[in-house]
């Protein structure tokens, strides 16, 4: 770290935005293939559960292995179009190959990561803290890119942050360990007494469990002063968008939206902004 904090401040955030670029592209790859390759595993276990025949069909490509492919002509897309936010604008948005659209979200991934990356590093510094900050920061953006596109919070990205909070606090990197771990705990059980008390009332389950461990591990990172902040942010601010979709009349009442990237957003701004984001919301 401290090789990094001796960087001229332009070679810092040039090399942030290089690091955010490169992961904001993994990113991209964990929020197309982390889901199916859950979906393939449940049906499998499923299929196991109720004595059926295995399925025939090859499990889809791990997040690790697997090349990159056209999702139209199935081509493999080659290493020099594969150059994060650059290859999209040479290509113009489209395969080399077949000239079918490539999604704008992947250089859109890729340029947010690169962003809040630099912004992280901006609030944060070239410090343990800052680090910390960035894999916080690329954890939520996978978990809500796959909640836009699922409804799902998976526990793969979820648990590990509650427990890499934890162990952080043990020296108080962002608050005191008791703080964190009441943290966790009440971040969790909040929700789910929400969900509950819901479900009681309506009959519907107005939110999944990927919240309530997204919230736990919020707590878990910055303490359980900041959850009436987060919860109060993240509500105000899907219920204002939701009332914006149905006025458009882009999206029907009955139909859900995901809360994970609401509450990724309100944890995200208190660890940029710390008690200035807390301390603004209640004053």
């Amino acid at each position: 770290m401290t090789a990094l904090a001796d960087l001229h401040p332009a070679a810092l955030y040039g090399l942030v935005v290089a690091l955010g670029l490169l992961v904001g592209s993994f990113l991209n790859v964990v929020i197309l293939r982390l889901p199916a390759r859950l979906f393939h595993d449940w049906r499998c276990q499923c299929r196991e559960l109720l004595e059926l025949e295995p399925e025939g069909d090859p499990p889809p490509p791990g997040i690790a292995l697997g090349r990159s492919r056209c999702r139209a002509c199935g081509q493999g897309i080659r290493a020099f179009d594969n150059i994060p936010l650059l290859s999209w604008l040479i290509l113009r948005g489209r395969c080399r190959s077949c000239g079918a659209p490539i999604s704008a979200r992947y250089p859109i991934v890729e340029a947010l990561t690169a962003l809040l990356s630099v912004a992280v590093i901006a609030a944060l510094g070239p410090t343990w803290a800052g680090l910390a900050g960035l894999v916080f920061t690329w954890a939520l953006i996978a978990g809500s890119g796959i909640d836009l596109d699922h409804k799902l919070l998976p526990d793969q990205i979820t648990l590990p942050l509650v427990w890499l909070g934890l162990l952080l606090n043990v020296d108080g990197l962002f608050v005191d360990l008791p703080s964190a771990v009441i943290g966790a705990a009440a971040g969790y059980l909040v929700l789910w007494a929400v969900f509950h008390l819901f479900r009681l009332a309506t009959g519907k389950e107005g939110m999944g469990y990927g919240d309530f461990k997204l919230l736990a591990a919020i707590g878990a990172w910055f303490g359980w002063q900041v959850l009436p902040t987060v919860i109060l942010l993240a509500s105000a601010v899907g219920a204002l968008i939701g009332l914006v979709l149905i006025a458009l009349r882009r999206m029907g009442r009955e139909v859900p939206i995901a809360f994970g990237p609401f509450l990724a957003a309100a944890g995200w701004l208190v660890l940029v902004g710390g008690d200035r984001v807390v301390d603004f919301w209640v004053f």
